[in-house]
């Protein structure tokens, strides 16, 4: 066969043990939260399926639990229970059907555990907790160790059983085994402690015991943090001698270097890096654990992950050498199609990860199943269908009013469905609130989201009129109204009858804001901390007031961390539980709120102090407000963010 004339690494195929796959795209495994009753379920068949179609060589299938004390939640998958063995085999016949390949992954969490669920302890290597709020681990015995060995072994077997095509053995992002293996979380005094020796035994015990279990025939590898980004962790020198000394020790047939540990510190925020990050963070990693395999007598097959969107950069990557196989989590998220997108020379129709860790990240950190900003169907495969495959029977003149990322998905996806769409804004571009975005480096991956949108718009035919007003009457001759209008900024104001500053005036005119810029956080959102960053950036003196005790305190831990040392790199000076209680004179004056008494009292030249959005309503052009009864969705309903506004965007459209 010859090469594809533009993506030639990526699209040989590639033998891994025993496994033959299609291309060397792999999506690495992910907490989904799909699970049921800690079983995977119809919505992991779809979900998988999908990706398998969408042409990806290889799937992981996320952290599958090897003992009860790992459970933590019921989305929490088990592998031990015989029940599954059924429910894994109908997963893996579906992506075989789809020309792809399947591994499971097998894993402790360890101290991560939240124990109320199964009611047992969190368990460890010691009793160092993994971030500040979290309880003291249990201290594993030597019998418990020697049980969640045969525990790994065990869940193996029942995945081979079940057809699963391989297996992968965390050994990564602060898990258990990762535990054993660091200096930071293993304090322990006896074979399992202290010298690196000791601290391999656990992890070595178990990959033996797995290799023993399935046999040489079988695919076996390891998943591994290549640097803990973590005082006193595992670096990267470190994991290149414990590597080398795996897979000398054990046939492994693979190895996927990722980094970071599951730690409540800066490292979490790198293991799925958000669009603050670049590629090029994290691919030295990989680099320097294949240059120490080479050494080895038998080479493993090397992946690589993190921050990989685009067919482009897997292909960059493959062609250096240094890996056989490159990851994409997140991009499959947002597009299962991606690869054979790729493949078919129609790139610019991916709908692109951004990098947002809103939908999938964000809602992993609230326990809630996965979604995506960008695709609002992920996870929702077989209820919502890709759009070539349930296009309606029934076509309607739809009318779409508001150019947002909410109206543009509305637009664009009752038009894949089938119907007549039109489009009106009334500003002379399209995007709403998050243009303002692109003013911002650190958030300027919304711009290739906006982009996308709109030339989806224009490849599925949606007529758009920009500068187009519409009032309470629009909409006569159209069969389906859907508003998506979005809400008017507001901002504080103060008793003494002063108005402070929306983020939208802030950002229209940087220039006027004078050197000492405060801003005021009571959104919660990324909106307040991202404008205090980019001004930083602009190497203004940034005050931060934190009401609630922490700015972006809606954002996860899983970007949080890495904001938070942005800021304080960049020294923005953050002042908790304090609220904004006068600006005069150039004199800012706050009210400490847990005393209930005057608090700090500073210089600023401006006050950024935004306050929720208030939603818009279309009034007839007589002035009188007349809300139709029309469809309703993004910021018009509610300010929220854009995760809500397409995702509702998206079923509305559905809906008609």
């Amino acid at each position: 066969m010859a090469p594809h004339p533009r993506y030639p690494h990526v699209f040989t195929p590639l033998t891994i043990g025993t496994t033959q796959v299609r291309n060397r795209i792999f999506m690495p495994a992910h907490t989904t939260n799909y699970g049921e009753n800690n079983l995977p379920s119809e919505r992991h068949l779809a979900y998988h399926r999908a990706r398998a179609a969408g042409g990806v060589g290889l799937s992981i299938f996320e952290g599958i639990r090897v003992h009860r004390s790992s459970l933590g939640r019921q989305q929490g998958l088990n592998g031990f229970d015989p029940a599954c063995i059924p429910r894994f085999a109908r997963i893996a016949d579906a992506v075989r059907s789809e020309g792809g390949r399947l591994f499971g992954q097998i894993i402790h969490l360890g101290r991560h555990i939240d124990g109320n669920f199964a009611r047992t302890p969190a368990w460890s290597a010691s009793d160092i907790p993994w971030a500040a709020t979290a309880p003291p681990p249990h201290p594993m015995t030597e019998e418990e160790i020697a049980l969640v060995v045969q525990g790994h072994a065990d869940v193996a077997a029942n995945l081979i059983d079940a057809g699963l095509d391989g297996i992968e053995l965390t050994m990564s992002h602060g898990h258990l085994l990762q535990q054993f293996l660091s200096p930071a979380s293993n304090m322990r005094g006896d074979a399992y402690g202290g010298s690196l020796e000791n601290r391999m035994r656990f992890p070595l015990d178990t990959l033996r015991a797995v290799r023993a279990r399935i046999g040489r025939e079988r695919t076996l590898g390891i998943r591994i943090s290549a640097d803990e980004y973590l005082p006193g962790g595992l670096t990267l020198d470190d994991m290149t001698a414990i590597v080398t000394q795996l897979v000398t020790a054990v046939q492994v047939d693979f190895v996927n270097v990722s980094h970071s540990a599951y730690h409540g510190s800066y490292t979490v925020s790198t293991q799925m890096a958000d669009m603050a990050f670049r590629i090029q963070d994290f691919q030295p990693l990989t680099t320097a654990i294949s240059t120490a395999l080479d050494a080895v007598a038998h080479k493993p097959v090397v992946m690589t992950a993190c921050r990989y969107q685009q067919i482009a950069q897997a292909e960059e990557m493959l062609a250096t050498g240094s890996a056989d196989m490159i990851g994409m989590a997140r991009a499959h998220i947002a597009d299962p199609e991606i690869v054979t997108k790729a493949r078919m020379g129609r790139d610019a129709e991916t709908t692109p990860c951004i990098g947002c860790n809103q939908g999938c990240a964000g809602m992993l950190a609230l326990n809630l199943a996965i979604t995506c900003l960008s695709n609002p169907a992920a996870g929702r495969e077989a209820d919502w269908p890709t759009p070539a495959l349930a296009r309606t029977g029934t076509v309607k003149n739809v009318l779409v009013i508001g150019g947002g990322p909410g109206g543009m998905e509305a637009a664009a996806t009752a038009a894949e469905l089938g119907h007549t769409v039109t489009l009106v804004e009334q500003s002379d571009s399209l995007g709403g609130a998050l243009l303002w975005t692109s003013r911002m480096p650190l958030r300027g991956e919304f711009a290739t989201l906006l982009s996308s949108q709109q030339a989806r718009l224009r490849r599925v035919g949606v007529a758009v009129h920009l500068n187009t007003a519409a009032d309470a009457t629009t909409g006569q001759g159209y069969d389906a109204v859907i508003q998506a209008i979005g809400a008017v900024p507001r901002a504080q104001t103060l008793t003494s009858g002063a108005q402070m500053l929306t983020l939208e005036a802030a950002l229209d005119a940087p220039d006027l804001l004078g050197q000492n810029v405060t801003l005021v956080d009571t959104l919660g959102t990324w909106s307040v901390v991202s404008v205090a960053e980019w001004l930083a950036d602009l190497g203004k003196t940034v005050t931060l007031v934190a009401p609630t005790g922490s700015p972006g305190w809606t954002i996860s831990m899983y970007s949080g961390f890495a904001l938070r040392q942005r800021l304080r790199n960049k020294r923005v000076r953050v002042i908790p539980g304090q609220a904004l209680a006068d600006f005069a004179d150039g004199m800012v004056q706050l009210t400490d709120l847990s005393l209930g008494e005057t608090g700090a009292r500073f210089a600023a030249d401006s006050v950024i102090a935004p306050l929720p959005a208030r939603p818009m309503a279309l009034t007839r052009q007589d002035g009188m407000n007349n809300p139709l009864n029309r469809l309703a969705v993004g910021d018009c309903q509610s300010a929220r963010t854009a995760l809500e506004a397409i995702y509702e965007g998206h079923e509305a459209a559905r809906d008609l």
